[in-house]
């Protein structure tokens, strides 16, 4: 079955017959099920993609046991790798679209696995939906996913491989979501529609979230009529790709003139030329040096080609949201790294998908370096009263904290040379304490192998406890362990527990390990900080930068990684976004296992024995 396609169109529809998906950025396909035994994912092109994304099958065969779905169902949608609830990685996925071996394939799916986003139903049991309007397959399909308890919104932190492709009303609130999570598009849809095997309808219309880059030409190919693009970086040409689509059929006779006649070089189809023509070309995004989907845009006949450099194209591509300016993007910030301040704040962007929701709701403490590791630091709690309308801000203490909430915040603090971002470990909205922390801090790095063993020791102790439990880096040289909690726990609950943890570890380890807070007495073992997790306290968040001359990041790590060959000197910005890109964010279930902790038979246990050693306690 060929699946009903959108046509693309500059620009989304707007009025009362229309209705917007999320246009996610993955392969097309159809979900048609049967029985166990007979389920079939078939691609636009009528390729069986179950033996890829086996864990999609698994699913199915679960609820075909356990939740009595109904059959012959078929669904309309989209295999994703999702970043984020509005965005996906596509590369990452044609990886696992052109893996062969079944050993590879299983261990992929097992790390990260697909999802299948279902934005269409077709047929259920005897009834086909096909021929019905949009909006009754849409809530027929609403009502068959709440049945089997299946997510209604992709997410990806919660495990299920089948999730649903929910509509939105207001073509302006989609939009500026996909803008400000990089992701691929929109597609419009006419409440009326009826779903059309293999036709491209208006009755769809798609856009795409561009990005726009100037640049010149350096050649023309004329077997196949695409034209290659350049930048410079500092007098260096750089390649960036090629266009092909965008052009007139006169503006491209006009131009294949233009360089044969103004040529440099010839070298069999290619005609090179000097950097004269400016163009600005449209693309989806930029992966490993090269434009996806280049199309040509305009003549930018006013533009000299030498205003055409690296960092101005770094910052068009990072799409920073407008109204936040970036100053001095060339100051560099460290001397032993090669980092600018623009390669710090491109870093908060790509990343800002998995850094907002760690710090969503919390008074920020920020240390500030001006100047870059070349000068002095300092702390910073109040918000300063140069902050944009933009900046929320929660009062405690009489203290105006920072609240980073969006992304204008996060970039603004970023432009401000906040590199390090500590939080505490309760919500603005909050009562109760939302996570458990123990900071593992070895006397120094040669003996970072004491907190790789600290760590794994209360692995398995949490383990054996039924504790979902997750490690990163601290950005220096200690490992930090986080217990995710149900609301409800106090601060005198949770210091119970972190108590506990420190002085099994003691007790059992005392040549490892200290609760001893001297360092001068703590003779080269490893300090559990247990302490550090209270009220007032902080901890470095989640892929904050660190202020040391490494240039460090606080990375999330899987727990496999936990081993002897972890070095922290590893995790820069580089690595941690290519790490992002490839594996996903370990954190991702973080908020989801929440209420599967059964963290109250651990405290209702630890107050009964806190009780007995009251009552054994003899009176005066």
């Amino acid at each position: 079955m060929k699946p009903m396609l959108p046509t693309l169109y500059d620009e989304l529809p707007e009025n009362e017959d229309w209705l917007y998906e999320v246009k996610y950025d993955g392969f097309r396909a159809v979900l048609n099920v049967h029985s166990k035994n007979q389920i079939s994912l078939q691609s636009r092109n009528g390729k069986e993609l179950l033996p890829h994304f086996p864990e999609i099958g698994e699913q199915i065969k679960t609820l075909l046991n356990k939740k009595n779905l109904t059959v012959p169902i078929i669904l309309d949608g989209e295999i994703a790798l999702l970043r984020s609830p509005y965005s996906s990685e596509f590369f990452e996925l044609q990886v696992r679209g052109r893996m062969r071996n079944k050993q590879k394939i299983d261990h992929a799916a097992a790390g990260r696995p697909v999802k299948f986003l279902a934005f269409d139903l077709l047929q259920f049991g005897k009834k086909s939906f096909a021929p019905e309007p949009y909006l009754t397959r849409k809530e027929k399909l609403k009502e068959v996913f709440t049945f089997l308890q299946l997510p209604l919104d992709p997410s990806p932190s919660h495990p299920s491989s089948l999730q649903m492709v929910s509509y939105f009303k207001d073509r302006e609130e989609i939009w500026e979501l996909v803008e400000k999570e990089e992701g691929e598009g929109v597609v419009a849809k006419r409440k009326h529609s009826k779903w059309e095997a293999g036709k491209r309808s208006t009755s769809w219309v798609k856009t795409k979230n561009w990005k726009h880059c100037h640049c010149f030409i350096t050649a023309l190919d004329e077997t196949n009529d695409y034209f290659h693009i350049g930048i410079f970086d500092d007098e260096k040409i750089i390649p960036i790709g090629l266009f092909h689509f965008g052009l007139s059929p006169e503006e491209k006779k006009t131009l294949k003139a233009m360089i044969k006649k103004n040529s440099t070089k010839n070298e069999h189809s290619l005609h090179y030329i000097d950097p004269a023509i400016t163009v600005e070309i449209s693309y989806l995004n930029w992966y490993e040096g090269q434009l996806r989907e280049p199309h040509f845009h305009r003549f930018l006949f006013s533009i000299s080609p030498k205003s055409c450099t690296m960092e101005q194209f770094k910052l068009d591509e990072a799409s920073l949201p407008p109204g936040v300016e970036i100053t001095h993007p060339d100051k560099e910030l460290f001397q032993k790294v090669s980092m600018t301040k623009l390669d710090y704040v491109r870093y908060l962007r790509k990343m800002s998908v998995a850094i907002l929701p760690f710090l969503q709701d919390r008074p920020l403490t920020c240390i500030r370096f001006p100047h870059g590791l070349f000068g002095e630091s300092f702390y910073q709690k109040n918000t300063p009263d140069y902050a944009p309308s933009f900046i929320e801000t929660y009062k405690e203490d009489n203290i105006d904290y920072t609240v980073c909430n969006n992304l204008e915040t996060l970039i603004w603090l970023g432009n401000q040379l906040a590199l390090e971002f500590h939080i505490p470990f309760q919500r603005t909205k909050d009562s109760s304490v939302t996570e458990v922390v123990f900071d593992l801090d070895p006397p120094g790095r040669d003996q970072f192998s004491l907190a790789v063993k600290a760590a794994s020791i209360m692995k398995e102790l949490f383990d054996r406890l039924n504790l979902h439990s997750f490690v990163k880096t601290s950005g220096n040289k200690g490992l930090q362990v986080y217990i995710p909690i149900p609301p409800g726990y106090t601060w005198k609950d949770t210091g119970l527990f972190t108590e506990f943890i420190a002085h099994y570890l003691v007790t059992n380890y005392p040549e490892d390990f200290t609760i001893e807070r001297l360092k001068k007495n703590r003779k080269g073992r490893l300090y559990v900080d247990y302490i550090q997790h209270g009220e007032g306290k902080t901890i470095i968040a989640p892929y904050s930068l660190r202020g040391n001359e490494d240039a460090l990041v606080a990375t999330p790590l899987w727990w496999y990684e936990v081993n002897e060959d972890l070095h922290p000197e590893h995790f820069t910005i580089d690595v941690v976004l290519q790490r992002f890109q490839k594996m996903g964010c370990p954190f991702t279930r973080f908020e989801w296992v929440k209420d599967l902790q059964p963290f109250d038979k651990v405290i209702q246990f630890l107050k009964q024995q806190s009780n007995n050693k009251k009552k054994s306690v003899p009176k005066a």
